[in-house]
C-alpha cells in the first residue's frame, strides 16, 4: 500500500515540530526539505526521529563521488531512512551513494533517484535538456535500477512505465499531488490526485502546501490518507 509522505517546507524548527506533532499517529513519513535544512541543520532529522517518523532527506545530492558518498554515510548517522541524489548525476556518483550505503553496519536509508522535477513540463524540458520527461525519466530509472538504487522520484504519470522498464518491485515516489485535477495553480506542472498516482502504481506520494497550508493540517492529512484508501494512521 502507498505511503503518504508529509513535506515539511517550513522555515523554522518550530513550526515544523508543532506540525509533526498534529500529525503524529496520522502519518508515518515526514519530509525535510532543503529549506528545512538550511535553517535549522541535521539536528531536525533527530528531533523527528524520537517523534518516532520514519525521516525522507531530500536534499537532492548532485556531486563529485567521493562527495555524495560521504554525504550518505553522514545521512545514515543522522538517521534518515530515505535519501535523494540527481539520477542524472553520472553512473559513478550513483555507484559511489550505493557503495557507502552498502557499507553501512546498521540501518540504510533508501536511495531514491530523482530523475525529471515535477516542475519541469514540456516546454521546459525541451529548453534544458532537448527531451520530452517521460523518455528521459524512463533512461535515468533503468541506470538507476541497474547500479543498484532502491528507486527513483518522479511523476505520477511516469511509473507504470518505470515499473516495467526496471522492475515490479522498483520504489517510485511521486511528488506534485494535488487535490484536484487543476493541479492547484502553483509551481508544479506534472500534477496527479491522490486517486491518480495510486492506480498509477506509486509506492510513495509526497504532499506539502495542501496539507501545511490547509486551516486543518490533521484534517487535510486524514482526508488525503483516506482517497489514497489507507485508514487514518495505518
Amino acid at each position: 500500500m502507498a505511503e503518504l509522505v508529509v513535506a515539511l517546507d517550513l522555515p523554522t524548527a518550530g513550526e515544523a515540530l508543532d506540525l509533526a506533532d498534529k500529525l503524529r499517529g496520522r502519518v508515518d513519513w515526514l519530509k525535510v526539505g532543503l529549506q528545512l535544512f538550511i535553517a535549522e541543520g541535521p539536528n531536525i532529522v533527530s528531533s523527528l526521529k524520537e517523534r518516532g517518523f520514519s525521516v525522507f532527506l531530500d536534499l537532492k545530492l548532485h556531486d563529485i563521488p567521493n562527495t555524495v558518498a560521504s554525504a550518505v554515510t553522514s545521512a545514515a548517522a543522522r538517521g534518515a531512512d530515505m535519501l535523494t541524489l540527481h539520477a542524472s548525476g553520472g553512473d559513478r556518483m550513483l555507484a559511489a551513494a550505493v557503495e557507502a550505503r552498502d557499507r553501512l553496519t546498521g540501518a540504510r536509508p533508501i536511495l531514491m533517484g530523482v530523475t525529471v522535477l515535477t516542475s519541469l513540463g514540456s516546454e521546459d524540458m525541451r529548453g534544458v535538456y532537448a527531451a520530452d520527461p517521460e523518455p528521459l525519466a524512463l533512461d535515468l530509472s533503468r541506470k538507476a535500477n541497474t547500479i543498484g538504487l532502491d528507486g527513483v522520484v518522479c511523476s505520477a504519470w511516469e511509473v507504470a512505465a518505470i515499473k516495467r522498464a526496471a522492475s515490479p518491485g522498483f520504489a517510485c515516489l511521486t511528488p506534485g499531488i494535488r487535490p484536484d485535477a487543476s493541479g492547484g495553480g502553483d509551481d508544479q506542472r506534472r500534477t496527479a490526485t491522490p486517486e491518480e498516482a495510486v492506480a498509477q502504481g506509486t509506492d510513495y506520494l509526497v504532499v506539502g502546501r495542501p496539507i501545511t497550508r490547509a486551516a486543518v493540517p490533521e484534517q487535510a492529512a486524514e482526508e488525503f490518507a483516506k482517497r489514497m484508501g489507507r485508514a487514518p494512521g495505518s
